[in-house]
Parts: C-alpha cells; structure tokens; sequence
C-alpha cells in the first residue's frame, strides 16, 4: 500500500511538472535551448577527442603500423635536441644492405623485415608532372607490416624484386594529378628518366605529423637503385610474425644488430628502434592535450546552462507563489513542492539534452561523410550527455525548490 501510494505520489508531481512547463512554452524553451547548448558541447568534445584518437590511430597503423617497430641510424630526428641528434649522428652508422642481410639470417624467423630508401623528386606521364613526390624503394613484405590502404590493383610482389620490374605503387595525390579522371592502372608514368607501370593506387591517406600520406610513389627496391644507386642509408619496417610477439621481435632485432656490431655489454646502441608504444604514446599525449582544454570548456557551458535554467526556474515558481500558497493551504507538504519545482526543472533539462543530442548527432553524420573522419556519436556518449543533463537539470531545481517550500502561506494566499 505504501509503495502504491508513493508511485501515485511520484506520478501526479511529473504531471503537475509536465503541465506546468507545458503551460509556459517560452519560458521552457529558453531552459532547454540554453541545456541544449551545454549538452551538445560535451557531446561534442567527447564525439570529437574519440574521432582524434580514432583518426590518429588509424593514420599512425597505415604511416607506422599498429605493431610495427623501425629500424633507423636515427629513428626520429624531429622529436630530440639539437645536441642529441650531433652525438648519434657521430656515434651511429648508417643502415645498410649488409645488415638488413645479417638481421633477415639470424632473426628472420621471427621477425619480418621491410628496407625502405626515400628521396624527394619529380614524377611525370605524358604531359603532366607532379613534383616533390615521395620516391620509395622497398620490398613486398611492407605490404604485410603495414596497413598501405590499397584502393585498386597490387602492391609491390616478390617476383618484381627478383626482377627489378620497373612497376609503381602511387598515392592518390600522384593519380590525381597525372591522370585526372581516368583510371591510373596499368598506364605509365616516367621516374629518374625511366618508365614504370602503374599496378596498385593507395586510397586517401590525408596527412600524419604534418606530412601528406598521399604523395608516395613506391617502386621495387633493385629498380630504384637502378635509377638512383646504392642508398646511403636505409630504414627498416620491421614486424613480429606473430604479432603477441612484438617486444620479443624488438628484443630480438637489437640483440642482433649490437651483435652484428660488435658492441659489449655497457655500450649505448649505435641505432635507433622506434616501437609501436612511442606511436601510440604520441596518440595518446595529443589526446591528453586537447582533453585538458577542451573539458574544462565543456563543463562551463554546461554550468550556464543550469545557471540559466535555475533562473527560469525561479521565475516559474516566482510566478506561482499565490498557486503554491493555496496548495500549501488545502494540505501539499513541502516535499511534494519541492519534488514538483525540481521535476519541473529536470524535464526542460531533458527535454533540451536530447534537442542538443540530435543536433550532434546530425553534426557528427554530416561532418563523417563530408570529411571520411570517424566521427560518431556513440551510444556511451549519448548516456553520458543525457546522465549530465539529468542532473544539471537536479541541479538547477534545487534552490528554487527550496524557495517554493519556504513560501509563508497566509501572504502567499493574499499575493495577486
């Protein structure tokens, strides 16, 4: 009996609130426009730092590998000092094919191996050139240690190494500029005075670390040392063969390299091996950096938000002294008021938290087919925009819930 009396209780408190809201349309929208806008904003900034991660990760696998480790005289010159790059520059030879040579017998059964040699130059097919493209020399186990997104044909295979088959792999940059409109595959196009056929096209790749993944023309390895000679250095893409196996294969790789250079225990390495952690690290300190603007954001305009719907609040119940003073008269306790001027304020929250929601969720579609990015409102994120409008719009009915069971009954009763 207890508990049926509360239900009905709870249930004529939503209705008064509903038909209370109802009844000034103006006044309720203006609360949930302004919690429309303090929602969308979380949703937003949580919708749009996942879609970062997401994009940075997925860049990061098809410009590094998700479990891929490099092989480098210096790995990455752009994130030590000055005087750090001088000393490896001194200490650390340059990677050569007598190495690659030395790691694929003694650590090739575990650990996959792909040379890389790059040079900025001019490509060009009949008419049409396209300029400081990414000339890559490299060999077909790339394709197996990293995600290259392959639109049309083929990667480099291993009969074009054996061979040095004068065949190219080119960016969706390349293609557009040298074949506008026309399908790139099997024509020619002509690199260090050469000609090389077309078997593979990559989709678009957009940009990591502010470089274009778009621009790249990937030829055999032997063919591009026909063309330029022998690299000064190459870098080298490496890859467990069993993947669960990743820190094992680094291990593996640097213990063969020290011994291939004769280094005693003590001595610093004289190369660099970039792992998959300092990717992702990366990933994840970019994320971090945004998260700390962009959150304190969000919450403030979450907080006018109920800063604005307290007002309206206030001036409902404002508006309703003489209603509150009769009822308070003809028997309603204070709780009953004070759960009807917060029920009030919850459901304008509510009601704006899910406007803001399907604006976002508009937004993040529009923005996703325009721009490929993967950008999504999830079904975590909508929860947790609609718990926060839930309890700002608690919130927000709090102070003037307590005004209006704080009313004094007979002057309430005599207010016009």
């Amino acid at each position: 009996m207890s508990y049926a009396r509360t239900a009905s209780a709870a249930r004529e408190a939503l209705g008064q609130a509903a038909r209370t809201a109802a009844a000034h349309p103006l006044r309720s929208g203006l609360g949930a426009l302004a919690m429309a806008v303090g929602v969308a904003t979380v949703a937003i900034v949580i919708t749009a730092l996942q879609g970062l991660a997401g994009f940075a990760r997925a860049t990061t696998a098809r410009t590094f590998g998700a479990d891929t480790f490099v092989l480098a005289r210096i790995a990455s010159p752009g994130s030590i000092g000055r005087r750090e790059l001088e000393e490896k520059l001194q200490r650390n030879p340059v990677i050569r094919r007598s190495d690659l040579g030395f790691l694929e017998r003694w650590a090739g059964d575990r650990v996959l191996y792909a040379p890389s040699a790059q040079r900025t130059g001019e490509v060009t097919a009949g008419g049409r050139k396209f300029e400081n493209a990414a000339i890559t020399g490299t060999a077909a186990a790339l394709a197996d240690i990293r995600d290259l997104g392959l639109e049309r044909g083929r990667f480099l295979s291993r009969g074009d190494e054996a061979r040095a088959a004068t065949v190219a792999v080119i960016g969706k940059d390349v293609a557009d500029a040298l074949f506008p409109g026309l399908d790139p595959l099997g024509r020619a196009i002509r690199v260090g005075g050469r000609l090389f056929e077309v078997v593979g096209v990559q989709s678009r790749l957009g940009t990591a670390a502010g470089a274009s993944q778009d621009r790249y023309v990937f030829l055999p390895l032997p063919a591009y040392e026909r063309i330029f000679g022998a690299p000064e250095a190459l870098e080298v893409f490496a890859r467990a063969r069993d993947t669960a196996r990743t820190t094992e294969a680094e291990d593996r790789t640097r213990a063969t390299m020290r011994a291939r250079r004769r280094l005693p225990p003590g001595v610093p390495d004289t190369f660099d091996i970039l792992s998959p952690t300092a990717a992702r690290g990366f990933v994840a300190n970019l994320t971090e950096r945004v998260s700390a603007a962009a959150f304190p954001l969000s919450a403030m305009a979450l907080l006018a938000s109920i800063v604005v719907v307290t007002n309206t609040t206030l001036v409902s119940v404002t508006q309703r002294t003489r209603e509150i003073g009769v009822r308070r008269a003809l028997g309603a306790t204070r709780r009953q008021i004070v759960r009807e001027v917060v029920l009030e304020s919850t459901l304008v929250a509510l009601a704006g938290g899910t406007a803001g929601l399907l604006a976002v969720l508009l937004l993040a579609s529009a923005v996703q087919a325009a721009a490929a990015v993967p950008l999504a409102l999830t079904g975590t994120t909508a929860l947790w925009s609609f718990g926060s409008a839930a309890l700002a719009g608690v919130l927000a009915g709090l102070y003037p819930a307590r005004r209006a069971s704080r009313v004094d009954i007979i002057a309430a009763v005599r207010a016009e």
